[in-house]
């Protein structure tokens, strides 16, 4: 059964707003797995990366946070298939954050790119049957003995050979069984120094298929050292002096470890043998497995971040680990057999590698030459650029190139001005086309310049804020004349965190207006105590009445409904005193408790009279909301419901009430009436917008990421 990718990234709260490095972190992994240094990223996990059929990154220019909730109801599609949601950190240079410095490429923005990006992929079949891995494997994957050096092969190539001239006094391993495919594999790597007799043995060490080092002996040579050779072998005079352990000892320890259809790994492993006077005859040379033309031949150092990911061998250590190196050549042969050659070919291209990390080797000297204080960078008084490497140069040098569509460059110093003649729709009819071309692919829609001039995005944040604020708001009364404004508030409270409370004296009768800090509590106070006896008056609970609120129940419902609060439950009604262990163990009777986020005031760090509870299963949040409503924890009544605003959403909505209201306020109310004008258009290209990502959505094959940013303004 093929395994399918999943991601996992089960974050609630606080926990929900990740920075670029984060999401760099991300797609770099995704497009490059364990190659080029890539490593899972800190924050999530990707199961099964290797089975990735692609990654899509959709890109909403100058889109923010700030559209998503404005147009929440219009983007339909997105908000519903896309389960995983966060708040972007801000960034200064979009691009660079996103993908990493020092790419040359630039977006096709003609359908003639996409025809060449076809034709290249059949080009590269054709380089595939040239390549010597290919020449010398055929395509297909096979099984390890079919990778095995062969006598003629072990002769060419100065293996020691039973019988041969050269062998005299060697010791047979014995392991003279048959091998099959499900043989053993081993790695084995020594360090040697130059003695009167030649190149004898220091140190040998030996890891089984799973990596776990089996031997690591120092071994004193026979005849006297003329050069240790410290710098490559680590070994030094002073290591050796303790030292007991004789070749013929090691000999016998290897023929005792060995079994009898044991295959040897190893990275030239032909010295290897020659140091341990030994002779085996089932061997894989990975200095000959990833084949090179005209009798080159790849360092294991080199074919281990290549190939691995993995550096060894470093500067900053003294000498080689052989353990270290035994793992990296028992990886790379296990790499080889699982993949095959057509795999380890088309998807590693070592020689366009190698020939970029020389370049690279080149521009670092030439840097390290040039006079201090010379740099381009120091003369405008710049800061130093980031250091991140761009993983896209990696992709195109591997031959996957990848595709970029937009209005704008994507390149990376920034984005281009925009190319007018390029509409969403040809955007989307080239991605269409390229996307299942492609591995990685980075495609950009914009709303057009006219919808973000900035006085527009002001006018649209204080919209956003006004209607936040009035969801948030409940009005509640007639009280009586004297009523207990202490009682009320205590009775409101229980429906969650209040910002503030302010009695309403306009009216015949007052009334309270009460902001709270989260939706699900004004919701809850709406539902629970609207026909209510409180203060000894049988009340009216309600928002207030604009034409902005007017959708506020569609809204409601569409929020509780959104795949983010999918088995997420809202619980008020908390002492404060009560610690994060306390609820845990209050809750750990609810079935299938998967997370418990205790919300904190983001100035102060106290936690607030409510939790969000989430399920690993819809059904178990339905049931514990009914087994919660009524529960009583240290004397304090609790209440729930189904939660409407995910952890980003409601550190959002706090930011958003913690920010001047008032900040610019001539601006955007002088351009208002400019801005109702054109909202009803902008509601119609989002629901376009929406309706194009459902359409490349559907395109893309299983097995596929697809990120969607909204990037903002800065």
């Amino acid at each position: 059964q093929e395994k399918s990718c999943r991601l996992s990234a089960a974050l609630l709260g606080e926990d929900s707003e990740i920075s670029h490095d984060q999401l760099y972190e991300l797609l770099k992994y995704a497009a490059l797995g364990k190659c080029h240094n890539a490593a899972q990223p800190s924050w999530c996990r990707i199961y099964h990366q290797s089975h990735l059929a692609g990654v899509v990154v959709v890109v909403l220019h100058e889109m923010s946070q700030l559209h998503f909730y404005r147009f929440y109801l219009q983007f339909k599609h997105l908000r519903r298939v896309f389960r995983h949601r966060f708040t972007l950190t801000p960034s200064a240079n979009f691009p660079v954050s996103l993908y990493g410095e020092g790419t040359n490429l630039k977006p096709q923005s003609t359908a003639q790119g996409l025809t060449s990006t076809s034709s290249e992929c059949i080009a590269k079949s054709s380089d595939l049957q040239c390549d010597p891995i290919i020449r010398r494997y055929g395509e297909k994957k096979q099984g390890l003995t079919n990778y095995t050096l062969t006598l003629e092969e072990q002769k060419k190539n100065d293996y020691p050979i039973k019988d041969s001239p050269g062998c005299k006094g060697y010791i047979s391993t014995e392991c003279d069984q048959q091998r099959t495919d499900s043989s053993p594999l081993f790695g084995l790597d020594c360090e040697m120094c130059l003695t009167a007799k030649g190149n004898e043995v220091t140190r040998v060490s030996l890891v089984d298929a799973q990596g776990q080092c089996l031997l690591n002996e120092l071994v004193k040579p026979e005849s006297t050292v003329v050069n240790y050779r410290t710098r490559f072998s680590g070994i030094t005079k002073k290591m050796l002096l303790p030292v007991k352990t004789r070749l013929s000892d090691i000999q016998t320890r290897l023929k005792k470890m060995l079994p009898h259809d044991a295959v040897l790994v190893g990275h030239s492993l032909n010295s290897d043998l020659q140091a341990l006077e030994m002779i085996h005859p089932s061997v894989i040379d990975t200095s000959l497995l990833f084949a090179r033309s005209e009798g080159r031949r790849f360092k294991l150092k080199f074919l281990a971040k290549a190939v691995l990911g993995k550096e060894i061998q470093c500067e900053q250590k003294l000498g080689h680990d052989p353990t270290e190196d035994a793992r990296a050549a028992l990886e790379l042969a296990q790499f080889f057999i699982e993949q095959g050659p057509a795999k380890v070919v088309a998807e590693l291209n070592l020689e366009m590698l190698l020939t970029a990390e020389k370049l690279a080797e080149v521009s670092q000297n030439k840097a390290a030459l040039q006079p201090q204080g010379c740099g381009f960078q120091e003369q405008l008084n710049e800061p130093p650029r980031s250091s991140k490497p761009c993983f896209l140069d990696c992709l195109q040098v591997t031959g996957q190139k990848p595709l970029l569509l937009g209005r704008q460059g994507l390149d990376s110093s920034g984005l281009c001005q925009s190319n007018l003649s390029t509409s969403n729709k040809q955007i989307l009819q080239r991605a269409l086309e390229g996307v299942p071309l492609s591995t990685f692919s980075i495609i950009q829609f914009s709303l057009g310049p006219e919808y973000i001039a900035s006085h527009l995005h002001a006018g649209l944040h204080e919209k956003v804020r006004s209607k936040l604020t009035d969801m948030l708001t409940i009005y509640a009364g007639p009280f009586e004349e004297n009523f207990c404004v202490k009682s009320v508030k205590k009775e409101f409270g229980r429906c969650g965190p209040i910002q503030s409370l302010t009695v309403v004296t306009e009216t015949f009768q007052p009334y309270v207006c009460i902001q709270y800090e989260v939706l699900e509590a004004a919701q809850l106070a709406v539902e629970s105590l609207n026909g209510a006896e409180v203060a000894g008056s049988c009340i009216k609970v309600q928002r207030p009445v604009t034409a902005a609120m007017l959708d506020c129940n569609v809204l409601i419902k569409e929020l509780e409904l959104d795949v983010e609060n999918e088995g997420v439950i809202y619980v008020a009604g908390l002492k404060k005193s009560l610690t994060e262990t306390d609820l845990q163990e209050e809750f750990s009777q609810l079935k299938d408790l998967e997370t418990l986020f205790l919300p904190r005031d983001l100035q102060s760090g106290k936690h607030r009279n409510c939790c969000f509870l989430k399920f690993q299963k819809s059904q178990s949040a339905v049931d514990a909301l009914e087994a919660i409503n009524g529960w009583t924890v240290k004397g304090s009544e609790l209440r729930s419901r189904n939660a409407l605003a995910s952890g980003h959403l409601w550190r959002w909505i706090w930011q958003m009430n913690h920010s001047n209201g008032n900040q610019g306020e001539h601006i955007f109310f002088e351009k208002m009436e400019q801005l109702s004008d054109s909202e009803q258009d902008l509601r119609k290209k989002v629901k376009k917008l929406d309706h194009h990502i459902k359409k490349l959505y559907r395109s893309l094959q299983n097995n596929t990421l697809c990120v969607v940013l909204f990037p903002g303004v800065n």
